[in-house]
């Protein structure tokens, strides 16, 4: 469970905001949970006249000031599309250099996700990616299991209706093991099988690079999810930008239907 004890190094980040943008929100309606399509890093990389993973690279380094930034806000779980399901038919060689990215990050960045209270976790297929990334990620996740300020949930190779397929062999083998009544096939039920079951669905979809879809990203948890578009690629999408969305976020009603 998270506590709301800041350590050290998060009350040093503080400086992200002032005290006056800090008061601009409601602490009471700050979303729990936000979802996040970091899009615009091949286009950021060719308006700057760079290779496409030049943007992967720098669209990495702001991720950690996005995370500082949610954890201050009192965001409590973020999670962000790193590698799609359909991103394996991009160019092999920007597939080597994206997966390049994951391991250097994941092992450098490990250390100070640990000082920040960065709590890693993952969802997807990962059986699928290269044994060093995994590996990594298996290390990065027992060293920040203690993590307290926020949970940072990396989407690899994940795709919304792979993981509804996934759910769905999970289901068949608990009937097989034991049988399962059709009016036990309620929502709920089937959310407990679910990449997602430990975290509540997302409050706020953000998408940045200005395109209007969801792109295969938990199509499940984000029946009610309030969706913002950004137009800013996402390496620009700074911590004012992210506080933008949230003041956006509060100016609505959410009433789920009713």
């Amino acid at each position: 469970m998270l506590t709301p004890l800041l350590t050290e190094t998060a009350k040093r980040a503080s400086t992200l905001f002032t005290q006056e943008e800090r008061s601009l929100l409601d602490p009471q309606h700050v979303p729990h949970h936000i979802a996040i399509i970091m899009d615009g890093n091949r286009r950021w990389a060719q308006n700057e006249k760079l290779k496409a993973v030049a943007g992967y690279w720098e669209g990495a380094e702001l991720l950690i000031e996005i995370v500082r930034a949610s954890a201050e806000l009192g965001v409590r779980v973020l999670t962000v599309y790193a590698f799609s399901t359909e991103n394996w038919f991009r160019p092999e060689n920007e597939i080597e250099g994206v997966m390049e990215l994951f391991e250097f990050y994941l092992t450098h960045k490990r250390e100070l996700m640990v000082q920040e209270g960065i709590r890693l976790d993952v969802i997807g297929d990962i059986t699928k990616l290269p044994s060093k990334v995994q590996a990594a990620l298996q290390e990065t996740r027992s060293a920040t299991a203690s993590g307290t300020q926020i949970n940072l949930v990396l989407a690899l190779n994940y795709g919304g209706r792979d993981e509804i397929r996934r759910a769905m062999l999970k289901i068949i083998e608990r009937h097989e093991r034991e049988p399962i009544k059709k009016e036990e096939l309620t929502e709920t039920f089937i959310s407990q099988f679910l990449d997602t079951s430990r975290w509540k669905d997302p409050d706020l979809m953000i998408r940045t690079g200005g395109d209007m879809r969801i792109s295969n990203f938990l199509l499940w948890q984000l029946s009610y999810s309030e969706l913002y578009i950004s137009d800013k690629f996402w390496p620009d999408f700074t911590p004012k930008e992210l506080l933008r969305a949230l003041l956006d976020f509060q100016s609505r009603r959410r009433n789920f239907g009713k």
